[in-house]
């Protein structure tokens, strides 16, 4: 598989205060994975150096086998527009903008002919039963209903990476598990690669990799393997009892 995001002695600071230390990380296409750890460990920080929203310190990051050392600001803009999705925690739909016209924004300040939008949007809304909900504004949808919008449109671009950040956060229990179970089905159904950083042990069962951090550094790497999700979340459990704190 190819790889998406790899970095080598990864540090960044804050002044004179380490927030990442020695990360050597290597993302490949097609996965899904968690980032995971307790509130100060770095998990916000990591997600931003490694979409270009922030600069590194140290070390080196490539990013399809691009160096971000030798990317200007323009083309690291360029990249993470073109190469990148996002999902946040609090949507970040526009408000005077319908379901589609929200998932359709990328596109059409790339100036995408409306034929080659509607033939990317279709499978996408059937894969995350929004179909129904298109012409309906962000303020007549539920928070589930508006995290399949944003999800949608963070892959309508056929992005490298999509990075979720915190994507269960403000739903419900039940509209959180509908969410992962379909960004589980994007990652089968279109190969989406997705990077999730998350304080819950059960959106990280969703992943097939969940990395730990602490203090700026990976602790600890956790794989699914063939065992069920309910085993994966045991062992998640696990682990955050022996880093010995809270995931908040």
């Amino acid at each position: 598989m190819q790889t998406v995001i790899q970095t080598k002695n990864l540090s960044k600071n804050y002044g004179t205060t380490p927030v990442l230390k020695s990360i050597d990380l290597e993302v490949r296409a097609g996965e899904l994975t968690a980032i995971m750890g307790p509130s100060g460990s770095g998990k916000s920080t990591l997600m931003n150096v490694l979409s270009t929203i922030d600069r590194l310190s140290g070390g080196e990051v490539w990013l399809e086998g691009k160096s971000l050392l030798d990317m200007k600001k323009q083309a690291a803009r360029q990249f993470r527009q073109e190469r990148m999705g996002f999902i946040f925690q609090d949507y970040n739909l526009l408000d005077t903008l319908t379901a589609k016209e929200n998932i359709l924004l990328p596109l059409s300040l790339r100036r995408f002919k409306a034929e080659e939008m509607e033939r990317r949007l279709a499978p996408i809304a059937q894969a995350l039963n929004i179909a129904g909900i298109l012409t309906k504004y962000p303020s007549e949808l539920s928070g589930g209903q508006k995290q399949r919008v944003a999800s949608a449109r963070a892959i309508i671009t056929n992005p490298a990476i999509v990075f979720a950040d915190e994507p269960t956060g403000a739903l419900d229990s039940r509209s959180a598990t509908q969410l992962l179970e379909q960004l589980v089905g994007l990652n089968e159904t279109f190969g989406t690669t997705i990077l999730m950083v998350t304080h819950d042990g059960y959106a990280a069962s969703y992943c097939k990799r969940v990395i730990f951090l602490r203090d700026g550094g990976i602790v600890n790497e956790l794989y699914a393997g063939e065992q069920t999700q309910r085993a994966f979340y045991d062992r998640i459990l696990d682990a955050q009892s022996l880093m010995g704190g809270k995931t908040r």
